[in-house]
């Protein structure tokens, strides 16, 4: 399997829309905004922040966004982190979350937050292992307001 990790670029807004769609996907609640992904909605995050579109064998299989939280440029927030369901169990979101990091230390970040939904609560282990830690003192700045808060991660780079 020949993974490689690009990063994504505005032309790019499309195919990340519909991978977030489809990513989450009888996955997420039906309730979640990721449903309604809209193209434009990702090209205006992208030339925010950035993003990562995972190929495997060529083919886009996942993707990543972020963006710098308002007002505190040294701070990233991870949003709509996915794997198509035909490429998961293969550990490939870890290959997108290190690719975020790795672009934030080196884009000298100092903080990386993210939300986890309270319906995916394995996730916050899988985030852990990556040295996030919950941070119940801060408070989701995309939460839905239909929905239970999400819990957020963070975990400093400096």
């Amino acid at each position: 399997m020949d993974v490689v990790i690009r990063e994504a670029n505005v032309e790019d807004a499309p195919l990340l829309a519909h991978l977030t769609r489809n990513c989450w996907a009888g996955k997420v609640a039906t309730t979640s905004s990721g449903h309604h992904e809209s193209s434009e909605k990702v090209e205006q995050e992208l030339l925010q922040g950035g993003g990562f579109v995972l190929l495997v064998n060529d083919e886009p299989a996942g993707s990543v966004r972020w963006l710098p939280l308002d007002g505190e440029g040294s701070t990233w927030e991870m949003r709509r982190m996915g794997i198509l369901p035909a490429f998961r169990g293969e550990g490939l979101s870890q290959h997108l979350l290190e690719a975020v990091i790795h672009h934030a230390q080196t884009s000298g970040v100092e903080e990386l937050r993210l939300g986890v939904r309270t319906d995916q609560p394995r996730l916050v282990d899988l985030y852990a292992a990556y040295e996030f830690e919950l941070a119940p003192e801060l408070e989701y700045v995309h939460a839905n307001p239909n929905e239970p808060a999400p819990h957020v991660m963070r975990r400093f780079l400096r």
